[in-house]
């Protein structure tokens, strides 16, 4: 048998499907402005949210999916809280009010962007290597690469804004350096923390992580084109596209060849 094939049953079809709306809510983004568009960030962040962590507890459990939730969501809550009171790690920045309620200056949204994308780069990771350091450094890698095109997108339609942006990375003058590496060493906590709190996440790679698979890459392939063409901002298309890309394509590279060369029992 194919290894590497995707179980079909009716758990996996629901994923796919959780997927593809995520996927048409994000095709949607561009088309819009305004409230319309802050709803959608909102709609979107709440179908990733519950993609990867519906995930996590269909495929390694819900103890596996608690801790996910314990340290990504609750803990990127703590540390946006600590961000926005005290400047550190991140800068000094400030929401506004599009995202909707918040609490303690961080729309409640925000948090569960962290588990959104924390899940796909974790299982992208586990596809990649079989050593749980190495893992939990590519899946940081992973997560952090994201903000180069997220952070560029919200601060450009208002949703949060840096006092002072300096020293920013070329053709992504309103965030700072030092935001993107505070990322790092935050989503290096948490892959840490996520593997320590859950036994390693689940073990390693699986058949049926194919909807998180196909999130990842769905997120690197169409935030460079939405950047490149729609959103106009070419900056951080093409820092997004050089830094999600050391994870992004080395794992498309290792899906095309585990098709074509498939493991047999």
């Amino acid at each position: 048998m194919d290894q590497r094939r995707e179980p079909s049953s009716p758990r996996t079809r629901a994923l796919w499907l959780l997927l593809a709306v995520l996927v048409l809510a994000q095709i949607a983004y561009p088309l819009t402005a305004g409230p319309a568009r802050a709803g959608l960030v909102v709609a979107n962040v709440t179908a990733g949210f519950a993609l990867s962590v519906v995930h996590a507890a269909l495929t390694r459990g819900a103890r596996v999916a608690l801790g996910l939730v314990a340290v990504t969501a609750v803990g990127g809550f703590a540390v946006e809280a600590v961000g926005v009171a005290t400047g550190a790690p991140f800068g000094s920045y400030t929401y506004g009010t599009a995202l909707g309620p918040a609490l303690l200056g961080v729309p409640l949204v925000i948090p569960l962007a962290w588990t959104w994308m924390a899940w796909p780069a974790w299982i992208a990771a586990a596809h990649l290597t079989g050593r749980r350091a190495v893992r939990a450094l590519i899946a940081a890698t992973g997560l952090a690469a994201w903000d180069l095109f997220l952070d560029p997108q919200m601060v450009a339609e208002g949703y949060w804004a840096w006092a002072a942006p300096e020293p920013a990375l070329p053709g992504v003058p309103d965030v700072p350096v030092g935001n993107y590496l505070a990322w790092f060493a935050v989503a290096v906590l948490m892959m840490t923390a996520l593997s320590a709190l859950s036994a390693g996440a689940g073990g390693p790679a699986r058949a049926d992580d194919g909807p998180m698979l196909a999130l990842y890459l769905w997120t690197y392939a169409s935030s460079i084109l939405a950047h490149a063409v729609f959103l106009d901002l070419p900056g951080s298309a093409w820092w997004g596209a050089l830094g999600m890309g050391v994870v992004a394509v080395p794992l498309a590279v290792r899906l095309l060849r585990s098709r074509r060369h498939p493991v047999h029992a």
